[in-house]
């Protein structure tokens, strides 16, 4: 005589039907993207490295020797192990400073971006809700902007505040800035003709509660599509404007000062050039990558 079957528990069948939560939903999304999460692991080893940059770095970043003036690569003919990837022109280990220049570089990419959402958020709510003249002047204020070179804006910026880090970094800020408004005012005009923003309304809620409360988390997910993009724009113009002396000065190790410093040995030294240029290449890469994974797995028309 076989035996009964044993009973299947409510609670399990209800846990097999379940639908997946937000958070699992959006990391099945994301890490189905294999370039997004690519992009995700060279991120967190690039913000590794500039975290522990003190104490993973063979050498101080500023540290000259006389002896060992261009040294090529460890690996080339004449290099050296203590010198992994060679010294520049006077003698400064270049792996050091491509380590704390990646602090540097993702310090200025996070401060700008920083600036720049907390800064596009407000005038882009106070447009979205008071519309009419006070729309209108943000808006023609950042269409300006927009039709200005970025690159050209941030030179002009620099060369009327000086040159230096933090003028840089305001610089590149302004440049963004657009960005960050358009798509605020986007999505506050699209959440507010919705019912539960009238629903607020008619409970009493006051501009306050509206502006910051029902309708700016509703908005955050193009937001922070943004700002994982903005990452990369900013420390490619702030890389630039170190190129052209305007940015971070020497000897901060800088990406962009490192190949402007370079620039006369292009020829007969390689690494000196070649190295900061990949770095600068991988990181931007990388955050862009993760930015169009968020993006795919944020929106639910572009969910696979």
């Amino acid at each position: 005589m076989s035996e009964a079957p044993m009973p299947v528990p409510a609670s399990a069948v209800s846990d097999a039907s379940a639908p997946p939560g937000p958070l699992a939903e959006f990391w099945g999304s994301f890490s189905a993207n294999r370039g997004a999460v690519l992009g995700l692991v060279v991120v967190v080893a690039v913000l590794a490295m500039a975290a522990f940059a003190p104490w993973i770095a063979p050498h101080p970043p500023d540290l000259t020797n006389n002896a060992v003036f261009l040294r090529p690569p460890a690996w080339s003919e004449g290099g050296s192990w203590s010198y992994l990837l060679g010294t520049d022109a006077i003698g400064r280990d270049i792996l050091s400073r491509l380590i704390w220049g990646g602090r540097l570089s993702l310090t200025i990419g996070i401060a700008v971006v920083a600036l720049s959402i907390v800064t596009g958020i407000t005038l882009g709510m106070v447009a979205g809700f008071a519309r009419g003249a006070t729309e209108i002047a943000i808006m023609r204020a950042m269409d300006i902007i927009l039709t200005l070179p970025s690159l050209l804006l941030a030179i002009v910026i620099v060369a009327i505040l000086g040159p230096g880090l933090m003028n840089a970094m305001l610089a590149v800020s302004v440049v963004v800035l657009p960005h960050y408004v358009r798509i605020t005012r986007a999505a506050v005009i699209a959440e507010t003709a919705k019912d539960y923003v009238t629903a607020a309304r008619l409970t009493g809620a006051g501009l306050a509660r509206l502006m910051f409360v029902e309708v700016l988390p509703n908005c955050a997910a193009p937001l922070i599509v943004q700002a994982s993009l903005g990452v990369s724009t900013a420390i490619l113009d702030a890389a630039a404007l170190g190129f052209l002396g305007l940015g971070a000065q020497p000897p901060a190790p800088e990406w962009g000062t490192m190949l402007a410093d370079a620039r006369e040995f292009v020829l007969r030294a390689w690494w000196v050039v070649t190295f900061p240029g990949v770095m600068i290449l991988v990181t931007v890469l990388a955050f862009n990558l993760l930015g169009d994974g968020l993006r795919d797995a944020l929106d639910p028309k572009l969910r696979r």
